[in-house]
């Protein structure tokens, strides 16, 4: 309760307008301390500096002390980065717009992330009061439409990075603003804004040519379209994440590597239709790739994963859950889950590699049924091997688990092992129940 009634007076500090806190900086309201020592001998200039490092909740804590120290506490410098997650259910239009006419050009970094009471009307006056905002995080506040995109792009050109995860009315017309006046933009999350489509992804590279990182999860619209045009306009593409994007398929994902060399972090899980042809492009034309997600990629076999292993020698992550007809793994993936043809023979070959001896540090063989306690004695040699998931795999012991975790003390196995049937009633006359049923 003490912390709720903290965040709140905090959250009431922010609210304030400026002519208010001006009236109580007049007033009567704080404790006569102006004058006290720490006043006296600091200047004003080193207080505000001290003030600079602290953190909102502190910096309105500060701001109800004394007089001298609401007016430093409250000037815009200090309001540089804001994240009002901590309040979001508590933020209303009013908050954004007062905090936007105190910080005004100061502010650089603000997140309101899952305030779903910010609308279009606040952000315009944020746009119109912080034209120097690079990071703006509008994750969840599910209010936000094309107008405030249009306000952004009209005021605050010097936007680097936009998050509008699940900001469902999102659309097309907002891609087209952004390219307009945000050219400076390198991150955008439009993950789940599901009706954006090819034609606004055009728009987009066509204006922000520096973009770096693009999150498109769950935009089942797009199809490979949108990925011909993100090879033509944007070369410094290094991540891209595309999961469950069902209508990708290797003619867009094969075009995207031609164009964008520099590609480090890629995710396709549940793009279906990826094959082969597209992990061969991923090897021939990005050898930078460090993480590659590719869950759920059925079609996807040991002779696109070879491709890669030749030529990513940077490759740190991979997760080839329910990729069903990998039956080797040549690099060093940290989820093999349901992956039914691994064998001990391919983690032979994946700990005995450098990548795997150096690198690995977590394997997921969860429903893995051919692996046995042989692959446990392969990973011996994994010397930064921090956790093993042998869940539902069948023919693993228990010694053999003891015997790993004595060569590697540190390690965590996480396991199960069904409960034992127990045998048939000498009596032969009740049901025969396993312990685990006899307990339910």
């Amino acid at each position: 309760m003490l912390l709720r009634l903290t965040s709140f007076s905090s959250l009431f500090c922010l609210s304030l307008p400026l002519t208010f806190c001006n009236s109580v900086t007049r007033g009567c309201v704080f404790s006569n301390s102006d004058e006290a020592p720490i006043n006296k001998k600091l200047p004003k200039e080193l207080l505000l500096r001290i003030f600079s490092y602290l953190d909102v909740i502190t910096l309105c804590r500060c701001g109800q002390v004394s007089k001298a120290w609401n007016v430093l506490a409250l000037d815009g410098s200090n309001w540089q980065k804001i994240d009002l997650f901590n309040f979001q259910t508590d933020i209303e239009g009013r908050v954004v717009e007062n905090i936007s006419k105190r910080c005004g050009g100061f502010l650089r970094q603000l997140s309101l992330r899952g305030c779903l009471s910010v609308g279009d009307a606040s952000m315009k006056t944020f746009s119109q009061n912080c034209r120097n905002i690079e990071v703006l995080n509008l994750n969840g506040c599910t209010k936000i439409t094309d107008s405030t995109c249009l306000s952004l792009s009209k005021f605050c050109c010097k936007l680097r990075q936009l998050d509008l995860t699940s900001c469902v009315s999102i659309t097309n017309h907002s891609l087209k603003a952004l390219s307009d006046g945000c050219r400076m933009l390198e991150a955008l999350n439009l993950s789940w804004c599901d009706q954006i489509t090819r034609d606004g992804i055009e728009a987009l590279a066509r204006g922000c040519n520096n973009l770096r990182a693009l999150f498109l999860r769950g935009c089942t619209q797009l199809e490979d379209g949108a990925l011909k045009h993100l090879q033509k306009h944007c070369p410094e593409l290094t991540t891209i994440n595309m999961q469950s994007c069902s209508q990708i398929t290797d003619d867009g994902l094969v075009s995207l590597c031609r164009g964008c060399h520099k590609l480090q972090i890629l995710c396709i899980s549940g793009c279906s239709n990826i094959t082969d042809a597209s992990l061969t492009a991923l090897g021939l034309n990005c050898p930078r790739l460090k993480i590659l997600e590719a869950a759920r990629c059925s079609h996807v076999t040991d002779a696109g994963f070879t491709v890669l292993a030749r030529n990513c020698h940077e490759m740190e992550k991979m997760d080839l859950e329910e990729c069903i007809l990998c039956a080797l793994s040549v690099l060093c993936p940290q989820s093999l889950s349901h992956c039914e043809l691994i064998t001990d023979d391919g983690i032979r070959a994946l700990s005995s590699s450098v990548c795997g001896q150096e690198r690995l540090t977590v394997v997921e063989l969860d429903n893995c049924p051919l692996i046995t306690d042989v692959t446990l004695e392969h990973l011996k040699n994994c010397h930064r091997l921090e956790r093993i998931e042998l869940y539902d795999c069948q023919q693993v012991t228990r010694a053999g688990i003891k015997r790993i975790r004595a060569h590697l003390p540190e390690i965590k196995v996480h396991a199960y092992f069904a409960p034992v049937t127990p045998p048939p009633s000498v009596h032969g006359g009740g049901q025969r129940l396993c312990r685990c049923c006899i307990i339910l």
